[in-house]
């Protein structure tokens, strides 16, 4: 059941796709060389980059898994955007790692570990961050359909033709414009995305009432769900992994620290971040609210058994009125191309530059190298919904893209901080690191469903398993660099 009309609605969406298309084909003119595909020849100010960052790190995938969040623990949802939002906002003060990062002008991470540790670390530091965020990535095609299967009335039966849609046209939006085309329509996305999150909180408010919402919230969840303390459901564990990895992230991950290197100087870089700290909270908060909403509306019964994160867009397609549901989804599309979009460039943009280096050896021509990168991004999407179709989800989707998000956070923020300050750091501490930081959650992603492993791999818990890697990745670099400077004695 949704309120969804094709007539009415319909054309909201259809222009907002027309109007983002065209703007794509016509940025193409200003994409004449990789540097300007991968990171917009470095041009990126303040405003712009505050808009695009907030635009990528909130997608349709992002906003059901903090739902889903909401639905299930309550207001203990929004612990890691506290963790991810201060991060960023310290982070953005001190200029820990991105000032170094952004002055030495690469266009990846990897880039810069050649100069310290050489080129086989680079290569490795390129496979585990591929690795790593394409499995982080890979389910984000199938929230996608299941919003919009949902939200418009679509069959379920169609929603591999709904993820076949929207990735062929992300995949041509973003191989026609690059980075460029990413960071212009990024001011239109953010302002649809704040004016459909804002619609959604204000119906929800004026129909339920915020009193009645947070009542019902403790009645089904217990008067712990209203605040942030600690306790069987949400434990120390959970915690500490929720630090660790919004910590990484935010010196790490290829689609934020993309904006670092997109910046026109570290300064602007440490602005960005700053400016930009808020949001990383706000993308966690008014989510979660709209899980509790969700609860609220459905009962806890209606969607338990791992189907929670169906809970929010069920409620916004039979409550939101013809009309405003069609703006709604616009905004929700439009946060999800930028999002896929960006994440494209990512990835695309560690495959050419870190793994296929030794072949072009930076000597392709413009042309040749544009060709590749988007012969690269077209792979790369094929992947994702062959990915998306086959992967069961059997965790909470956040504790999902912690994981595997873990797989190249744990080691690379290690590797970072030990380039940026640590003089002692050798090539041997590095692949070490690389190694156990990939090790531990690949091992926990493929145990946990093995029937001889699972009990004991799910008594130990995702977050052991996480906070473990982090702490064994920062291990192996010490003792690896340590053992490295004895033999050189």
């Amino acid at each position: 059941m949704t309120n969804f009309d094709f007539f009415i609605d319909g054309p909201i969406v259809l222009i907002y796709f027309c109007i983002i298309f065209f703007i794509g084909i016509w940025l193409r003119k200003y994409v004449s060389n990789v540097e300007h595909f991968l990171v917009a020849n470095r041009g990126v100010d303040v405003y712009l980059g505050i808009a695009s960052l907030a635009a990528t790190e909130f997608g349709i995938a992002t906003c059901m898994a903090n739902a889903e969040l909401g639905f299930k623990y309550g207001l203990k949802g929004i612990i890691p955007g506290i963790a991810l939002g201060g991060s960023m906002l310290i982070v953005g003060l001190t200029g820990f790692c991105i000032e170094p990062l952004r002055n030495m002008a690469v266009i990846t991470i990897p880039e810069l570990f050649e100069r310290k540790f050489g080129k086989k670390i680079r290569w490795a530091s390129g496979l585990v961050i591929l690795v790593g965020g394409l499995l982080n990535m890979g389910l984000f095609l199938r929230q996608a359909g299941n919003f919009l299967s949902i939200t418009m009335g679509i069959g379920e039966g169609y929603l591999e033709l709904l993820m076949t849609v929207i990735l062929l046209f992300v995949g041509c939006y973003t191989v026609i414009g690059g980075m460029v085309s990413v960071l212009v329509t990024d001011y239109i996305q953010f302002i649809l995305m704040c004016l459909g999150l804002v619609s959604i909180t204000t119906v929800l408010i004026y129909q339920f009432g915020w009193k009645s919402i947070l009542d019902q919230s403790t009645a089904y969840l217990g008067p712990d769900s209203l605040n942030l303390k600690l306790n069987v459901v949400y434990t120390l564990d959970r915690l500490i992994l929720d630090i660790l990895v919004a910590f990484a992230s935010v010196l790490t991950w290829q689609t934020m620290i993309s904006r670092v290197l997109s910046a026109k100087d570290s300064s602007t870089a440490k602005k960005i971040y700053r400016a930009t700290s808020p949001y990383m909270l706000m993308r966690f908060v008014i989510p979660v609210f709209l899980g509790i909403s969700a609860l609220y509306f459905f009962g806890p019964q209606s969607y338990g058994n791992g189907k929670e994160i169906l809970a929010m867009p069920n409620m916004i397609a039979q409550l939101i009125p013809v009309g405003l549901i069609g703006i709604v989804i616009a905004s929700m599309l439009a946060a999800d191309m930028s999002t896929n979009s960006s994440y494209l460039i990512a990835w695309s943009s560690v495959i050419y530059n870190d793994l296929l280096a030794p072949i072009h050896k930076n000597k392709w021509s413009s042309k040749k190298g544009l060709f590749y990168n988007r012969m690269i991004i077209c792979c790369i999407g094929v992947f994702l919904l062959l990915y998306g179709l086959w992967y069961p989800l059997s965790d909470d989707l956040w504790v999902y893209m912690q994981v595997t998000g873990t797989i190249y956070l744990s080691s690379m923020s290690v590797l970072l901080i030990a380039c940026c300050y640590f003089k002692n750091a050798s090539a041997f501490g590095a692949g070490i690191s690389i190694i156990i930081g990939a090790l531990i959650p690949v091992s926990y992603l493929f145990l946990q469903d093995l029937s001889f492993s699972s009990t004991l791999v799910k008594n130990i818990g995702p977050y052991r398993f996480g906070v473990l890697s982090f702490l064994l990745s920062a291990l192996g670099m010490f003792i690896g660099s340590l053992i490295t400077k004895f033999k050189s004695k």
